[in-house]
Parts: C-alpha cells; structure tokens; sequence
C-alpha cells in the first residue's frame, strides 16, 4: 500500500512538473538550456547513502549525478564514502545555486562541483560511478550514451526506476524505495 501510495504521489509530480514547469520557467525568465524533464523530488538521504553504498563507491572514485537537484549524492560521496571528486549535473540553474550553497555549507567545494548543462550533451566519461533519479524514458534514452562514453566497469545506481531491457544486477529495497545497479560492460 506505501509503495503504491508513493509512486502515485511521485507521477503525480511528475505530471505537474511536465505541464507547469515550462511555463513557471518562461514566466520567472529562467535561463534553463531547456525545461527540466522532471519536477525535482529530492532523494531522502538514507536512500543516498544505501545507493552510493550498492555502487560500493571509495577512495579514488569519481561520482558523477545526473540530475544532482540539491547536491547531496554529491557531497554525500565525498564525505562519507571518500570520493575523490563528485560532479553534479542540472539543467535548473535554480538547483545549481542551491546545490553549490549547500557544497559550500559541507565545506567540500574543493572536491564537488555543480554543473548547469544538459546531461544528454554533457562529458562524464571520467565517472567511475553515476548515480540518477530520473524518469524511465529518461534512462532508456540515455542508456546508449552511458553504454558507449562510460568505461568498462563504471558503476552505475539509479533510485526509483529501472533502463528497460537492460536489467539490473542488483536491486535493492529501501524504505519502499527501490534502488537498481548496473556495471558498464566490456565493449
């Protein structure tokens, strides 16, 4: 019943999010590279922590979030888990002030930045993690960019929903939440 309760509420945001967005960006004179794809719903930080835990991120990894919102993967994966570096990328510069306000505040801003671009343009191949909350159609769509730009063995965690036909090799449960994991393979 929870997770049925949650995932109503969570394509509900999402349904307002593709109908109002676009227009409370136009209105506000957003310089968004285009309108979000999805409404931002933050990922509660116990959520956080089991997925950069499932992608077993440490010493020497480089984290990179697509759709970072407020930036806690990111400065999470520096903080506890020993990040080398961690990059978050959003399209809503509101998001990008936010999450480098909160960097700041973490005092890791030498270790974690925050990006205003399109992830579906955007150079990641460095990653030796990347974590995403986004829609399924958003994951299938960049499932082949993830395939071909990202190194064998690059890990890969994605909180809510899965890429399609590309099934994952570990799901897990988190307080109702679920949460996938891939590997990048060999090419």
């Amino acid at each position: 019943m929870q997770k049925t309760k949650t995932t109503f509420v969570f394509t509900l945001w999402l349904v307002i999010a593709t109908v109002f967005a676009p227009a409370v960006l136009a209105q506000a004179g957003g310089q968004a590279l285009r309108s979000p794809d999805v409404i931002y719903v933050p990922t509660p930080q116990n959520v956080v922590e089991a997925m950069l835990k499932l992608a077993n991120v440490q010493k020497g990894d480089v984290v990179w979030d697509l759709g970072s919102g407020d930036g806690r993967i990111p400065i999470t994966a520096v903080q506890k888990f020993g990040a080398v570096r961690a990059t978050g990328i959003d399209i809503d510069p509101q998001r990008i002030k936010e999450a480098t306000e909160n960097a700041t505040k973490a005092n890791v801003t030498d270790k974690v930045k925050f990006l205003n671009q399109d992830l579906f343009t955007s150079n990641f191949s460095d990653a030796t993690v990347v974590t995403l909350y986004l829609l399924p159609s958003l994951n299938e769509k960049l499932r082949p960019k993830l395939l071909s730009e990202l190194k064998p063995g690059t890990r890969i965690v994605s909180h809510a929903f899965d890429m399609g036909d590309w099934k994952p090799e570990k799901t897990e449960t988190v307080d109702g939440r679920t949460i996938y994991f891939w590997t990048v393979p060999k090419k």
